[in-house]
């Protein structure tokens, strides 16, 4: 099983490698666009970093593609999508969107003990969350909140920000993100004493 993930987790910085000269971009270009020194870059590419979500997120937003193509891609380069679920270090993300451009949707589950230090990591791009079950432990720049389950939060991702289960128990919740400048466009809203209806 180790092996297996070390293998998988091996050739991942081959096929960033790939994208990034496929794009013609140069490290501290990709730098530049995720948030992620060249140093780190390049010591993913090169295997020297075990790559984690919270690199792998924003480097296969920037390259178009899936969180799975990235860590799983077929030997063949076959392109096609399919939504699997990834998991890294005691979180596990399943893809809920098959499009790589624009917001993207994940169901994401942390489980409890799994990442116990608060790590924040910045990158472009806004994010929207929304708790199901359990606690959702959120550090967010100076502000440390705990999530229960109906409540939601949205920030801008170059604020440093880290996840982890705020108990002993699991956390899940869905995330939708979009690259900087991309929101939400909301269509209906509540009005004051009526039920909510399509704004003109």
């Amino acid at each position: 099983m180790d092996n297996d993930l070390d293998h998988t987790l091996g050739a991942v910085g081959q096929r960033l490698r790939v994208l990034r000269r496929q794009r013609e971009a140069t490290l501290a270009e990709l730098s530049e666009a995720t948030g992620i020194s060249v140093s780190t870059l390049s010591r993913l590419e090169s295997g020297a970093r075990r790559p984690t979500l919270e690199l792998l997120l924003p480097l296969a937003r920037v390259h178009g593609v899936t969180l799975d193509e990235l860590v799983d891609a077929p030997p063949t380069g076959d392109p096609r999508i399919h939504l699997r679920p990834v998991s890294l270090h005691g979180m596990t993300m399943l893809p809920l969107t098959r499009r790589a451009g624009g917001i993207q949707a994940y169901k994401l589950v942390i489980s409890p003990g799994s990442r116990r230090e608060p790590d924040p990591q910045t990158h472009e791009g806004y994010e929207w969350l929304y708790v199901l079950n359990g606690r959702l432990r959120v550090v967010l720049g100076e502000r440390d909140l705990v999530l229960s389950p109906g409540e939601a939060a949205e920030f801008d991702t170059r604020v440093p920000h880290w996840f982890g289960a705020a108990d002993t128990e699991p956390v899940e919740f869905l995330s939708l993100f979009g690259r900087q400048g991309e929101r939400a466009h909301l269509r209906a809203r509540p009005r004051a004493g009526r039920s909510s209806e399509q704004d003109d």
